[in-house]
Protein backbone atom coordinates (compact mmCIF):
# COMPACT_ATOMS: atom_id res chain seq x y z
CA UNK A 1 0.00 0.00 0.00
CA UNK A 2 1.40 3.27 -1.03
CA UNK A 3 0.97 5.61 2.07
CA UNK A 4 0.37 9.33 1.67
CA UNK A 5 3.90 11.15 3.10
CA UNK A 6 4.73 14.34 4.33
CA UNK A 7 8.46 15.13 3.81
CA UNK A 8 10.00 18.60 5.18
CA UNK A 9 13.06 19.75 5.96
CA UNK A 10 16.32 19.64 4.11
CA UNK A 11 16.73 17.77 1.08
CA UNK A 12 18.78 19.73 -0.98
CA UNK A 13 22.80 20.59 -0.49
CA UNK A 14 25.28 19.34 1.47
CA UNK A 15 23.57 18.77 4.82
CA UNK A 16 20.21 17.04 2.76
CA UNK A 17 19.22 13.51 4.74
CA UNK A 18 22.53 14.63 7.15
CA UNK A 19 19.71 13.72 10.15
CA UNK A 20 15.67 12.03 9.78
CA UNK A 21 13.02 12.33 12.21
CA UNK A 22 10.04 10.01 11.07
CA UNK A 23 7.01 10.80 12.98
CA UNK A 24 4.44 8.41 13.17
CA UNK A 25 0.80 9.59 14.02
CA UNK A 26 -2.12 7.63 16.73
CA UNK A 27 -5.53 6.38 15.44
CA UNK A 28 -7.90 9.33 14.34
CA UNK A 29 -5.31 11.54 13.58
CA UNK A 30 -2.60 12.06 10.54
CA UNK A 31 0.73 13.50 9.96
CA UNK A 32 -0.67 17.22 11.14
CA UNK A 33 -0.92 16.23 14.64
CA UNK A 34 3.05 16.21 14.60
CA UNK A 35 2.91 19.96 13.00
CA UNK A 36 5.18 21.60 16.99
CA UNK A 37 7.19 18.79 17.00
CA UNK A 38 8.01 19.21 13.12
CA UNK A 39 8.77 22.62 13.24
CA UNK A 40 11.42 22.37 16.48
CA UNK A 41 12.80 19.05 14.68
CA UNK A 42 13.41 20.93 11.29
CA UNK A 43 14.64 23.90 13.09
CA UNK A 44 17.49 21.19 14.48
CA UNK A 45 18.20 20.11 10.93
CA UNK A 46 16.00 17.35 10.35
CA UNK A 47 14.67 16.02 7.63
CA UNK A 48 11.18 14.92 8.87
CA UNK A 49 8.91 11.92 7.06
CA UNK A 50 5.77 11.19 8.20
CA UNK A 51 2.82 9.20 7.08
CA UNK A 52 -0.64 9.19 7.30
CA UNK A 53 -1.49 5.22 8.18
CA UNK A 54 -3.50 3.78 6.31
CA UNK A 55 -7.28 4.38 7.11
CA UNK A 56 -6.14 7.98 7.96
CA UNK A 57 -5.76 11.37 6.45
CA UNK A 58 -5.10 11.07 2.64
CA UNK A 59 -3.86 7.12 2.42
CA UNK A 60 -5.58 4.36 1.04
CA UNK A 61 -8.10 2.83 3.04
CA UNK A 62 -8.05 -1.48 3.52
CA UNK A 63 -7.40 -4.55 6.05
CA UNK A 64 -7.04 -3.12 9.41
CA UNK A 65 -4.29 -5.07 11.36
CA UNK A 66 -1.16 -3.95 13.11
CA UNK A 67 1.36 -6.05 11.61
CA UNK A 68 -0.50 -4.45 8.13
CA UNK A 69 0.35 -1.06 9.44
CA UNK A 70 3.71 -2.08 10.51
CA UNK A 71 4.43 -3.09 7.25
CA UNK A 72 3.34 0.14 5.55
CA UNK A 73 5.55 1.78 7.21
CA UNK A 74 8.30 -0.30 6.37
CA UNK A 75 7.14 0.12 2.81
CA UNK A 76 7.08 3.39 2.51
CA UNK A 77 9.65 5.00 5.06
CA UNK A 78 13.35 4.86 4.89
CA UNK A 79 15.78 2.87 6.87
CA UNK A 80 18.23 3.83 9.34
CA UNK A 81 16.81 7.01 10.79
CA UNK A 82 18.25 8.98 13.88
CA UNK A 83 15.12 8.34 15.47
CA UNK A 84 11.53 7.27 14.85
CA UNK A 85 8.76 8.81 17.15
CA UNK A 86 5.33 6.71 17.41
CA UNK A 87 2.17 7.84 19.23
CA UNK A 88 -0.66 5.56 20.75
CA UNK A 89 -1.20 3.10 17.68
CA UNK A 90 1.72 5.20 15.84
CA UNK A 91 3.71 3.59 18.55
CA UNK A 92 2.09 0.00 18.32
CA UNK A 93 3.44 0.09 14.52
CA UNK A 94 6.22 1.38 15.09
CA UNK A 95 7.33 -1.61 17.69
CA UNK A 96 6.76 -4.01 14.87
CA UNK A 97 8.41 -2.56 12.22
CA UNK A 98 11.48 -1.44 14.71
CA UNK A 99 13.67 -4.57 13.46
CA UNK A 100 13.18 -3.96 9.63
CA UNK A 101 13.14 -0.21 9.77
CA UNK A 102 15.85 0.00 12.34
CA UNK A 103 16.24 3.69 13.63
CA UNK A 104 19.40 4.52 15.49
CA UNK A 105 16.66 5.40 18.38
CA UNK A 106 12.91 4.99 18.78
CA UNK A 107 10.56 6.58 20.90
CA UNK A 108 7.00 5.58 22.09
CA UNK A 109 4.84 8.08 23.08
CA UNK A 110 2.17 6.54 25.29
CA UNK A 111 1.88 3.73 22.63
CA UNK A 112 -1.08 1.51 22.30
CA UNK A 113 1.06 -2.12 23.93
CA UNK A 114 -1.29 -3.17 26.00
CA UNK A 115 -5.40 -2.76 24.82
CA UNK A 116 -6.59 -5.21 27.31
CA UNK A 117 -6.46 -2.26 29.86
CA UNK A 118 -8.31 0.61 27.46
CA UNK A 119 -11.43 1.55 28.99
CA UNK A 120 -14.70 -0.33 28.94
CA UNK A 121 -16.57 1.72 25.73
CA UNK A 122 -13.55 3.51 24.76
CA UNK A 123 -14.58 2.50 21.31
CA UNK A 124 -17.79 3.96 21.55
CA UNK A 125 -16.70 7.12 23.25
CA UNK A 126 -14.03 7.54 20.48
CA UNK A 127 -16.94 7.29 17.65
CA UNK A 128 -19.30 9.69 19.46
CA UNK A 129 -16.32 11.97 19.36
CA UNK A 130 -15.41 11.80 15.55
CA UNK A 131 -18.85 11.64 14.60
CA UNK A 132 -20.01 14.99 16.59
CA UNK A 133 -16.85 16.84 16.70
CA UNK A 134 -16.54 20.56 16.49
CA UNK A 135 -13.97 23.53 17.24
CA UNK A 136 -16.09 23.74 20.10
CA UNK A 137 -16.00 20.34 21.67
CA UNK A 138 -12.48 19.38 20.27
CA UNK A 139 -11.30 22.76 22.70
CA UNK A 140 -13.91 21.65 25.41
CA UNK A 141 -12.04 18.11 25.76
CA UNK A 142 -8.49 19.47 25.45
CA UNK A 143 -8.08 23.01 26.70
CA UNK A 144 -4.16 23.46 26.63
CA UNK A 145 -4.21 22.71 23.10
CA UNK A 146 -3.28 25.37 20.44
CA UNK A 147 -5.87 26.69 17.71
CA UNK A 148 -3.84 24.63 15.68
CA UNK A 149 -3.68 21.18 17.29
CA UNK A 150 -7.54 21.74 17.19
CA UNK A 151 -7.47 23.03 13.16
CA UNK A 152 -5.54 19.35 13.22
CA UNK A 153 -7.71 17.27 14.94
CA UNK A 154 -10.78 17.96 13.36
CA UNK A 155 -8.89 17.85 9.69
CA UNK A 156 -7.61 14.77 10.69
CA UNK A 157 -11.35 13.16 12.10
CA UNK A 158 -12.96 14.20 8.96
CA UNK A 159 -10.84 12.18 6.70
CA UNK A 160 -10.68 9.29 9.17
CA UNK A 161 -12.13 5.90 7.83
CA UNK A 162 -14.03 4.69 11.06
CA UNK A 163 -14.02 1.09 9.86
CA UNK A 164 -10.78 1.00 11.85
CA UNK A 165 -12.24 1.17 15.30
CA UNK A 166 -14.41 -1.70 14.62
CA UNK A 167 -11.01 -3.09 13.54
CA UNK A 168 -9.42 -2.59 16.74
CA UNK A 169 -11.77 -4.15 18.96
CA UNK A 170 -10.85 -7.10 16.95
CA UNK A 171 -6.77 -6.52 17.70
CA UNK A 172 -5.13 -8.43 20.42
CA UNK A 173 -5.08 -7.27 23.86
CA UNK A 174 -1.64 -7.04 24.28
CA UNK A 175 1.32 -6.43 21.74
CA UNK A 176 4.37 -5.51 24.42
CA UNK A 177 7.49 -6.11 23.03
CA UNK A 178 9.64 -8.98 23.62
CA UNK A 179 12.87 -6.42 23.24
CA UNK A 180 14.11 -2.99 22.82
CA UNK A 181 15.67 -3.66 19.09
CA UNK A 182 17.16 -0.19 19.04
CA UNK A 183 17.56 2.08 21.89
CA UNK A 184 14.25 2.77 23.05
CA UNK A 185 12.05 5.14 25.31
CA UNK A 186 8.36 4.63 26.63
CA UNK A 187 7.70 8.12 27.20
CA UNK A 188 3.86 7.93 29.11
CA UNK A 189 0.96 9.95 29.53
CA UNK A 190 -0.24 11.16 33.48
CA UNK A 191 -1.76 8.83 33.40
CA UNK A 192 -0.87 6.67 30.60
CA UNK A 193 -4.16 5.56 28.34
CA UNK A 194 -3.02 1.28 28.41
CA UNK A 195 0.35 1.26 29.97
CA UNK A 196 -0.18 0.22 33.79
CA UNK A 197 2.65 -0.06 36.54
CA UNK A 198 3.16 -3.59 35.74
CA UNK A 199 3.46 -3.15 32.00
CA UNK A 200 6.24 -0.51 33.07
CA UNK A 201 8.18 -3.10 34.61
CA UNK A 202 7.98 -5.61 31.95
CA UNK A 203 9.06 -3.00 29.74
CA UNK A 204 12.11 -1.84 32.07
CA UNK A 205 12.88 -5.44 32.33
CA UNK A 206 13.17 -5.95 28.37
CA UNK A 207 15.54 -3.11 27.82
CA UNK A 208 13.10 0.20 27.81
CA UNK A 209 13.71 3.28 29.06
CA UNK A 210 10.93 5.11 30.71
CA UNK A 211 9.59 8.79 31.89
CA UNK A 212 6.50 10.04 32.90
CA UNK A 213 5.48 13.72 31.39
CA UNK A 214 3.31 14.83 34.47
CA UNK A 215 -0.29 16.18 34.56
CA UNK A 216 -0.12 15.31 30.00
CA UNK A 217 -3.05 13.58 28.61
CA UNK A 218 -2.72 10.63 26.01
CA UNK A 219 -1.14 12.97 23.59
CA UNK A 220 1.36 14.38 25.00
CA UNK A 221 2.78 16.21 22.55
CA UNK A 222 -0.63 18.78 22.09
CA UNK A 223 -1.20 18.39 26.36
CA UNK A 224 2.52 20.09 26.87
CA UNK A 225 4.77 20.43 23.84
CA UNK A 226 7.21 21.82 25.90
CA UNK A 227 7.51 19.03 28.58
CA UNK A 228 7.21 16.52 25.56
CA UNK A 229 10.01 17.88 23.83
CA UNK A 230 12.16 18.12 27.17
CA UNK A 231 11.65 14.56 28.03
CA UNK A 232 13.21 13.79 24.67
CA UNK A 233 16.46 15.26 25.58
CA UNK A 234 19.64 12.55 24.61
CA UNK A 235 16.98 10.84 21.97
CA UNK A 236 16.33 13.60 19.44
Amino acid sequence: MKLNVHDSGPRDGATAGDKVALLIHGGMSDHRTWHAVEEYLVGLGYRVVAPDLRGHGHSPRGEYRPELLAGDLVENLPTGADVAIGHSLGGLSLALAASRLRPKRAVYCDPGFLLGNLPAGAMAGMRQMVASATAESVRAMNPRWSQEDVAAELAGFSLFDPEFLSAVERFEQQYLPESAVVPSLVQLADPSLCIDSRGVARLEERGFAVCRVPRAGHCIHRDDPQAFLKSLEGWI
